[in-house]
């Protein structure tokens, strides 16, 4: 299902041979879009819709292998509930920014979606980058040829790392079609431990300090309503053993937090999802090295804001903001504008502009998979393929 925002023509390949026909054939500009969750971020494009969803259902899943692919197009919801009925997940954890975007009734997120813009959530900070998990996958390049790479094993070598590179092009290269992810158990508990914290300096401090503890903790936030947030995940006696251990090495006080499973998850799919900024008019999605983030919030002055990855991605709400201010703060990292009016995303470097080899090399891999322009031009601004963020 594409989004209500759509005005432009929309042209739907019922498969692969047609939509190689038409990324040869058509004479304009194109935008791919399975479920539309995300096409708010980034400048806006002109061009054509790309209706994807024909591209969707799973294919293969072999949950002892710890493999599984789809069509580019299949919901996350629809993934994600067939790994639960396995007691699997997708180890990299997802988000879904449809609260904090405000986005147009819409299909939801879609694997090929997450993959193109290498999005991960909380658990990025334990488990990787979305194109950690990334194996393999079918594409059709802007000129219409269909090619593929990678594989269905973890371990695969074809000389170059074409997952790697696609992950985080955001649809600007070629048009993911099926898509191969490596899966993984999900644990028989969790138990996130939230202490109080006055302020980023201290919530930095406590993060750090659980994380150089040997009690695995896999995910680490500081949410100012609620405090530091630190999750365990794994078996029963094991959490409960780590949850104790973590406890001690904080020296937490009576009034820590405990929540559990459910409770657990949820809150961290917020966090994960920086839906408590969905209020902010603008909001920039920063990353950092986790010890510098108490003095970049400081330097930006949010309206509102929250740390992941142990202050390693700083989430700052603005009712208004100027970017380039804000990327003038940060000594280290980069910043993207993820959410903001139109106007202001056409007027502005969207994401973090590239030191001049590298937009060299972007450009070059640009007029390689895609020689007209015509996917998504534009988005990016004037970047190709970006590193991640």
């Amino acid at each position: 299902m594409i989004g209500a925002d759509i005005e432009r023509r929309a042209l739907k390949p019922r498969d692969r041979a047609d939509l190689e026909e038409l990324l040869r054939t058509h004479p304009g500009a194109l935008e791919p879009v399975a479920g539309g969750s995300k096409r708010s971020i980034g400048v806006p494009v002109d061009a054509d819709v790309l209706d994807l969803s024909a591209f969707a259902g799973i294919s293969a899943y072999e949950p002892a292998e710890l493999v599984l692919t789809a069509g580019a197009a299949t919901p996350l919801a629809t993934i994600e509930a067939e790994l639960a009925r396995h007691r699997q997940r997708l180890a990299f954890e997802p988000p879904d920014y449809g609260l904090l975007l405000g986005a147009a009734p819409c299909g939801g997120p879609t694997l090929g979606g997450v993959i193109a813009a290498n999005l991960a959530g909380s658990r990025r900070l334990s488990a990787g980058a979305a194109r950690d998990h990334f194996l393999g996958f079918e594409a059709v390049s802007g000129d219409g040829v269909g090619f593929k790479a990678g594989g269905r094993v973890v371990k695969n070598v074809t000389g170059y790392d074409l997952p790697k590179l696609l992950a985080g092009s955001w649809g600007t290269l070629a048009v993911l079609t099926t898509v191969t992810v490596r899966v993984a158990p999900a644990p028989e508990t969790e138990t996130t431990v939230i202490v109080p914290a006055r302020d980023a300096n201290a919530a930095v401090a406590i993060l750090t300090r659980a994380l150089a503890t040997p009690h695995d903790v896999s995910a680490a936030a500081y949410v100012p309503q609620r405090g530091a947030a630190m999750r365990v995940e794994g078996y029963g006696e094991s959490v409960a053993a780590r949850v104790g251990g973590l406890l001690n090495a904080l020296d937490a006080g009576v009034d820590v937090e405990l929540i559990r499973d459910a409770e657990s998850r949820a809150f961290w799919a917020t966090t994960g999802s920086a839906a408590e900024l969905s209020a902010s008019r603008c909001v920039v999605r920063i990353s950092v090295p986790p010890a510098s983030a108490p003095k970049v919030v400081a330097a930006i002055e949010p309206d509102r804001y929250l740390l992941d990855w142990g202050g390693g991605l700083i989430w700052a709400g603005y009712d208004d903001v100027a970017i380039e201010r804000v990327r003038a703060a940060i000594p280290e990292g980069h910043a993207t504008l993820w959410k903001a009016p139109r106007a202001l995303r056409e007027s502005v470097e969207v994401f973090p502009p590239l030191p001049a080899k590298v937009a060299e090399l972007a450009a070059r891999l640009k007029a390689a998979f895609d020689p007209a322009g015509r996917l998504n031009p534009g988005r990016m601004g004037r970047l190709g393929p970006h590193p991640e963020i």
